[in-house]
């Protein structure tokens, strides 16, 4: 865990680090977070995710060192060839080249995109993540909101910094894994496993849903009836729908009394098209395409079709 305090070490860091392309995994602390004026204080780095013990991870004393951090920003964070690993990179980022930063991970991002059945977790921060992915216990975050631009630091703050780093790679490692757990290879798949597994799910969730609609709408009654606007679970609020209607042909006839530009395409839905049969070929008709895919159950298509 090298604490680096000296300009020219700081230096020589960057410049080993831009030798070759890789993948760095990257924290920060700021000072005065929450103020007008925040200071970048430590940037912690770690260039190998299977070191836990903190021997490779380097913590940058940048706190007023603007050089030293534009430099940085410089080698590093503009440099396409070194991906940068963060979590809740927006914050990172801005403070080390913002828009001018250029190959980012964010664990954060990767976390929300994974399906929440595969990762049931209650929040996606990195202490969440690093306990429920990776199995780390005993994870404390008290000096998150600490004092990081007194100096000297003391040993508990350093120790913060380099943990986040552990963290941060481990997350990132088991994310990369989970993501090619529940998506693997299409033209591998078996597709019999998937079927029946999607069957037996439809039936679970047909109960569920169909409860869980129930439930709603009896709690919403049971509140109204007893006057309730909160219970141990929800809170009953109203609102007012507005929808504001026109004829057409009076917005038309408006428009041309008043000189307003209604020059723009609308959507015919099928019953408007079929009302206007062979007129719409009157018409400056432009017709886009896609193509979609559905599933339909197999038996669901049967019923549907049957006479019965």
């Amino acid at each position: 865990m090298p604490y680096l305090t000296s300009a020219s070490k700081i230096h020589s860091l960057v410049a080993e680090y831009t030798e070759a392309s890789r993948t760095l995994w990257i924290d920060t602390e700021v000072a005065e977070y929450k103020s007008r004026n925040p200071r970048l204080s430590l940037i912690q780095v770690l260039d190998d995710p299977h070191d836990l013990s903190g021997d490779r991870i380097f913590v940058l004393d940048v706190l007023d060192q603007p050089d030293v951090v534009a430099e940085f920003v410089d080698k590093i964070m503009v440099n396409s060839n070194i991906e940068k690993v963060f979590h809740n990179a927006s914050f990172d980022v801005k403070f080390l080249g913002n828009k001018k930063a250029k190959n980012i991970t964010c664990t954060l991002e990767m976390a929300k995109k994974v399906p929440y059945y595969a990762l049931p977790v209650p929040n996606y921060q990195l202490k969440t993540l690093a306990t429920e992915l990776c199995h780390f216990k005993n994870i404390d975050k008290q000096e998150q909101g600490s004092d990081w631009g007194k100096r000297p630091l003391n040993e508990e703050q350093i120790e913060y910094a380099y943990l986040d780093c552990i963290y941060l790679a481990q997350v990132h490692l088991r994310l990369i894994e989970l993501n090619k757990e529940i998506n693997p290879d299409p033209t591998t798949e078996n597709l019999t496993s998937l079927n029946t597994r999607y069957s037996q799910l439809e039936q679970q969730w047909k109960l569920l849903d169909s409860e869980f609609a129930h439930l709603q709408e009896r709690i919403k009654k049971a509140m109204l009836a007893q006057n309730l606007s909160e219970s141990s679970y929800f809170k009953l609020t109203s609102y007012d729908r507005k929808t504001v209607k026109v004829p057409f042909i009076e917005l038309a006839r408006l428009a041309q009394n008043q000189d307003i530009d209604l020059d723009f395409s609308i959507t015919l839905t099928q019953k408007l098209q079929k009302d206007l049969g062979e007129n719409l070929e009157q018409l400056s008709v432009e017709i886009e395409k896609t193509t979609a895919w559905r599933l339909t159950p197999k038996n669901q298509e049967n019923d549907e079709n049957s006479d019965v």
